[in-house]
């Protein structure tokens, strides 16, 4: 079977070129995401019960919690994945796949057993109330099915772009997407199964998603591996791959443990308020998760060029995206904010939910102008593989900057807009330490008298140096 590989166009495509073609296939794939989050949350709002949008509201950051163990192997992967190809060997590469596909299926497997064996305290610790929590306990029950497809179709929708697969990562969410949007309406509204329906409908989506990237692998095309024979946890592969993948799950995590957190706090205002934030903060990923996926989309391109040891395409790539990610930040952000009222009518009825959720619509959107650069540098910090900066812009964001500030404006500010408003203001913090972090990362990964016209390998001292 002839293999599929799309990396030359890392090494000798323009600078343009080699940006759109792995940046435009993530967007869409961002934008899938996008509707299928805003779906279930539409059509849920269709049953003209507010309590059930709630519940979804307050479910979402159990299911983010497993989407960000995939990450833990899809982004921990694709930057090992890409700095081992830009250095040409093809080997270690297909172990660190068969190493990601196999121990992120049994990571999907536990988390499933998990939700179903710890479902009273997960209720409890998310804050489901008395009127939510039935809907919720129903959605985290289904979803728990589809754990284990949910964590590898996240793995290889990211490592399949590390082999020049955009389009191909792009084909498998689009599946798995459009089947949940689909769906949706079939079960939530036609046969009136409610959360159920939704649930039920987002684990169909993930078992198709996973069951295309599997085959890709199967069928013998790719240059990497999923068989057991390939399967090593040597040659520093397991260190390597948490080295990057932890930080980026974490980051993940938190933002889910500040989302549970955030929704505590306003379970004081009741939950009308609660509504409302959920659907703000889903029209706010209106302008986030096009972001992430330049981000995303740049993440291999850039680790190809610091694999091969190219350093001034490495910057020249970061260049022409963080140009291209502040425009899309600029326009997105206009859209949303003079969008918002549009946005959230069309998911809530309550009056007073559709006007906490314009208000806190437009005040999360403040820090969108900067939120391109933002995930232009966490990639490019994880495409250096530099683990520890890394780690500390990870547990610095949604942790050490965001809840030591929403304790203090809790504190000093009764209202529920000020504690919305703690987001954006972390997120300009957080630019500035990216910004920071990166040029530390940069000028200690980069031999500094490398020439840009004599491109060479990475010594292995330099590859893991900073880690």
């Amino acid at each position: 079977m002839k293999k599929e590989m799309n990396t030359d166009l890392f090494a000798t495509g323009s600078v343009a070129k080699v940006v759109l073609t792995n940046v435009v296939p993530s967007i869409i794939s961002m934008i899938m995401v996008l509707v299928y989050n805003l779906a279930d949350t539409f059509f849920i709002g269709q049953t003209h019960n507010d309590y059930m949008v709630a519940a979804v509201s307050v479910a979402t950051p159990v299911f983010l919690i497993f989407m960000a163990l995939g990450m833990l192997f899809g982004i921990g992967g694709t930057s090992l994945i890409s700095r081992t190809l830009g250095g040409n060997n093809i080997a270690k590469a297909k172990n660190i796949s068969s190493f990601c596909f196999w121990i992120s299926s049994g990571v999907g497997i536990v988390g499933m057993l998990f939700i179903w064996v710890a479902m009273d305290w997960i209720c409890d610790m998310i804050g489901a109330s008395p009127d939510t929590i039935d809907y919720v306990r129903q959605y985290l029950g289904i979803l728990a099915f589809g754990i284990p497809f949910l964590v590898i179709s996240n793995v290889f929708s990211n490592i399949l772009r590390t082999e020049g697969q955009a389009n191909r990562a792009m084909v498998g969410m689009i599946l798995g997407n459009m089947l949940n949007v689909v769906l949706d309406p079939i079960m939530i509204l036609t046969l009136g199964w409610n959360v159920a329906g939704a649930a039920i409908a987002t684990v169909i989506g993930n078992v198709v998603a996973a069951i295309y990237y599997l085959a890709f692998y199967i069928s013998g095309k790719s240059m990497l591996s999923i068989s057991l024979k390939d399967f090593s946890c040597t040659n520093r592969i397991p260190f390597d791959v948490f080295a990057i993948g932890v930080p980026a799950s974490l980051n993940s995590m938190l933002m889910s443990v500040s989302n549970i957190i955030i929704n505590k706090v306003m379970f004081d205002y009741g939950d009308m308020a609660i509504a409302a934030l959920g659907v703000a903060m889903k029209v706010n990923m209106i302008a986030v998760m096009l972001l992430i996926g330049v981000g995303v989309g740049i993440q291999p391109v850039l680790g190809y060029c610091y694999g091969a040891g190219n350093r001034s395409r490495f910057m020249a790539v970061l260049k022409f995206s963080m140009a291209f990610a502040i425009g899309l930040s600029v326009v997105m952000s206009a859209i949303c904010y003079f969008g918002a009222a549009g946005l959230v009518q069309a998911f809530l009825e309550d009056d007073a939910a559709l006007d906490l959720g314009m208000k806190f619509t437009k005040v999360l959107i403040i820090s969108g102008p900067i939120l391109g650069i933002l995930f232009v540098l966490i990639n490019a910090i994880q495409a250096l593989g530099a683990a520890l900066p890394s780690l500390i812009l990870s547990v610095s964001r949604q942790g050490l900057i965001y809840l030591p500030l929403l304790v203090i404006i809790q504190a000093f500010a009764d209202s529920p807009e000020m504690i919305v408003a703690v987001q954006p203001i972390t997120d300009y913090l957080a630019i500035l330490l990216s910004f920071v972090l990166f040029v530390f990362a940069y000028r200690s990964r980069f031999p500094q008298k490398q020439m840009a016209s004599e491109p060479s390998l990475l010594s292995e001292e330099s590859f893991y140096k900073g880690q």
